[in-house]
Formats: C-alpha cells, sequence, structure tokens
C-alpha cells in the first residue's frame, strides 16, 4: 500500500513538473512581447475575440477576478489592454485591446511554432496528448 505514496508512482507530479517547465520555456519567447506566461494567455483570448469582460476572460482562462484583476491592470500599464465600465451596467468590466496589444498579434504568430518544436512530439503524439489532458481536465472539473 506504501508504495501507492511513491512520487514517482503519481500521476501528478510529472504533470506539475511539465507545466512548470513548459511555462519556463514559453518565458524567452514572450521576452519580446513583455508579456509573462498568464498575460500572453489573456492575450490570445482577447486576439480571439477582441473585447471580453473580466467574467468572461476568467471562465475562458479558469481563473477568477482575484487573480485576473492584477494580471488585467499590468496590461493595462503596459497599454496593451483598456479596461473600461459598461456602460449597461457598471459592475461589468470591460477589457479590450489597445492599438499596441492588437499589433502584438502579429509579433506573436510564430510562438506556437516555436514551442511545438521544442517539445518534439509527432503531429499525431500532439492530438493525441491534447485528447488526453482535455480527457482529464474535463473529468476532473465536473
Amino acid at each position: 500500500m506504501k508504495e501507492l505514496l511513491k512520487l514517482s508512482n503519481q500521476l501528478c507530479f510529472p504533470i506539475y513538473s511539465l507545466s512548470k517547465e513548459i511555462c519556463n520555456a514559453y518565458r524567452p519567447l514572450l521576452d519580446s512581447l513583455d508579456v509573462t506566461y498568464p498575460q500572453y494567455l489573456v492575450m490570445l483570448v482577447l486576439w480571439e475575440h477582441k473585447k471580453l469582460n473580466v467574467r468572461e476572460i476568467g471562465a475562458l482562462l479558469g481563473l477568477d477576478s482575484g487573480t485576473l484583476t492584477p494580471l488585467l491592470k499590468r496590461l493595462e500599464t503596459k497599454a496593451m489592454v483598456q479596461r473600461k465600465r459598461s456602460a449597461i451596467d457598471e459592475r461589468i468590466v470591460e477589457v479590450s485591446l489597445t492599438a499596441k496589444g492588437a499589433s502584438l498579434e502579429d509579433k506573436a504568430v510564430c510562438i506556437p511554432g516555436q514551442m511545438l518544436e521544442k517539445v518534439a512530439l509527432t503531429t499525431e503524439e500532439q492530438i493525441q496528448f491534447k485528447k488526453i489532458i482535455n480527457k482529464i481536465l474535463n473529468t476532473i472539473t465536473k
């Protein structure tokens, strides 16, 4: 029974280690954009959707407003996003890209390909790996 408690038998540890290493691998690629990995995730959803409120961004990224608000403030300080209270409901904060934030999309377009090269998986392995990850996420978050 104690065999189950060995670190080498844990599913969580290699996932944790991989997550940490992937974030570290992104760091030099994101330096040219002047964003951290969590800020990059926010930029990804804004490049895709152009304008979202804080709750929508949080839902897409799995982040609560306590984590998201400081991220958005830093991006706003860097003039990459603009936060504005909704005219319809002032409790809602809408976030949109500035011209500077939108222009970073062209610089960022090479980053996913560079990361795929770093992980050195075949296309089939990438597809399978993503399916497994999504299966685990969908099961755990139910």
